[in-house]
């Protein structure tokens, strides 16, 4: 048997997204830009959680569990071609959390076109 000899390397994700722009729609700050999802945001996080978890297609208990909203940001940079690390994503998740959920609201919110900037 003979081992099939590859010819052509993988290339970055092409994970199916219609905006490729490398950043996010808007900065972690930007909640002026969706005043429900800060409003949300600041009254339950929890509640906002579970609603972006949803909408991305995930389970809503997502963001509850440890490490969930890292997770959740890291495959959501991958599928948005957002560019980034996994550190950077724990480290954001961990010390920037309820503004990171924020932003992550309204990438959705934005690409889905629920809102527009």
């Amino acid at each position: 048997m003979s081992n099939p000899v590859v010819t052509h390397q993988p290339g970055a994700g092409g994970y199916g997204t219609n905006v490729q722009t490398g950043e996010w729609s808007t900065g972690l700050c930007s909640c002026c830009s969706d005043l429900l999802v800060c409003a949300i945001g600041c009254i339950c996080p929890l509640a906002l959680s579970c609603y972006t978890a949803n909408k991305y297609g995930e389970n809503c208990c997502l963001g509850c569990l440890p490490g969930g909203l890292t997770a959740m940001r890291t495959h959501m940079r991958l599928t948005y071609g957002i560019e980034g690390t996994v550190c950077n994503d724990a480290l954001m998740s961990c010390f920037c959390g309820l503004c990171e959920l924020c932003r992550m609201a309204r990438e959705i919110r934005i690409r889905s076109g629920e809102i527009t900037l």
